[in-house]
């Protein structure tokens, strides 16, 4: 909605259709991943930012991001 990821279709129709032709699993947020929170450092202060970082750490997942910060994290990344 900010324009900072433009996408050629609907954001909805666009996600399932990338999942599918990537072969990605949406996973539900994980409540032991929530745990988390307090104990990351606090590199980040965008709390979805530290979800997500907290969600791979707890699954060890990779995330896939452009942003520098993310990966002063103890977490796989692809940048």
């Amino acid at each position: 909605m900010l324009g900072k990821l433009p996408l050629p279709e609907n954001p909805t129709i666009f996600i399932r259709h990338q999942c599918q032709i990537h072969q990605i699993e949406l996973i539900s947020l994980d409540e032991l991943a929530v745990y988390q929170l307090p104990i990351l450092p606090n590199i980040l202060r965008d709390p979805l930012d530290r979800i997500l970082i907290c969600q791979a750490l707890q699954k060890q997942l990779t995330i896939l991001t452009s942003d520098e910060m993310i990966t002063q994290y103890q977490v796989d990344t692809i940048w």
